[in-house]
């Protein structure tokens, strides 16, 4: 976030003289081509589900959320490089106007990208405990038509949140709200797993007589939770040293590495639709069906 990096070079100016680390400077073109990569692969994600009526089950639905949030961020760092382009090209008006609601727009991009993986994940967390322990009757908990009103609210409050956030920026409200809402989301997976933990060893016969489908997805979110926060966490723990020691020489060592930090939550929306394929047997069908029929029609055109 631009923002936040503007913050960041000013006030580690200080701290920088009395810390030993030189600030880490990545090119600008990894940045670019991972983000190119990871659009590329979650829309390849979200047209095999929307094309495939197989996959049209509220669980895919969830992970099609996870996906439009990993994709935003992608498209964030996207859409930040061609506005800096056109401003060094001398297209835009260096801090005018123009480019400061272009940035903010931008800046919600990526609010909206953790926001929405956060609740993405949870809502896919509570679908697999569903799954687990309430095998018979989630197709009448879990419908369609819950799955929608679901989505469609944890997508208006995080766009509005998202907008809310980028405004109030710079107040520490913001900031503590913003990083609390990480922990918040693994502490309420993790009491979903303790639960799950707890009711299969009281039901050790009843789980072992599920669908190995059931307990593979509860292995998947595993995978995705751990790909996230290995992702994530660095930035949500920059954010908190920026905010309250950034006169710290040991925080500003740690803030120097803030351009790795960015290349790691960019990596997030490579790796998640890799573990889609390698978890679903009907994601990895799909995908072949796209790419086979694609390179099919190309042949046979004359």
């Amino acid at each position: 976030m631009k923002h936040m990096t503007s913050s960041y070079e000013n006030i580690s100016d200080t701290a920088r003289n009395y810390s030993d680390c030189p600030r880490v400077v990545l090119p600008e073109e990894i940045f670019f081509t991972i983000s190119i990569v990871g659009v590329l692969e979650n829309l390849i994600v979200l047209l095999a589900v929307f094309k495939n009526k197989n996959l049209q089950a509220p669980m895919y639905f969830f992970i099609c959320s996870l996906a439009i949030s990993d994709m935003l961020g992608s498209l964030y760092k996207i859409l930040e490089n061609i506005l800096i382009i056109l401003r060094n090209m001398g297209y835009l008006k260096p801090r005018g106007s123009f480019e400061t609601t272009a940035d903010d727009i931008i800046d919600s991009l990526f609010v909206l990208s953790l926001l929405g993986s956060i609740f993405s994940l949870s809502v896919i967390a509570a679908d697999r405990y569903i799954t687990i322990f309430h095998a018979l009757r989630y197709h009448s908990i879990v419908t369609m038509r819950r799955t929608v009103v679901v989505l469609a609210v944890i997508w208006t409050l995080c766009t509005a949140s998202g907008i809310a956030m980028v405004i109030f920026s710079h107040h520490v409200l913001t900031v503590i709200t913003f990083t609390s809402l990480f922990p918040l989301m693994l502490v309420f997976i993790l009491c979903l797993y303790v639960h799950m933990f707890l009711l299969a060893r009281s039901h050790t016969r009843k789980i072992s007589t599920l669908p190995r489908t059931n307990m593979k997805g509860a292995i998947t979110l595993t995978m995705l939770l751990g790909v996230f926060i290995f992702c994530w966490a660095p930035f949500v723990l920059h954010v908190l040293l920026m905010t309250f020691c950034p006169s710290n020489p040991y925080c500003a060592c740690y803030m120097s590495l803030f351009q790795v930090n960015g290349m790691l939550i960019m990596c997030n929306a490579v790796i998640d639709p890799f573990i889609y394929a390698f978890r679903s047997p009907e994601l990895r069908d799909a995908f072949k069906k796209m790419v086979f029929c694609s390179s099919t029609a190309r042949m046979t055109d004359p």
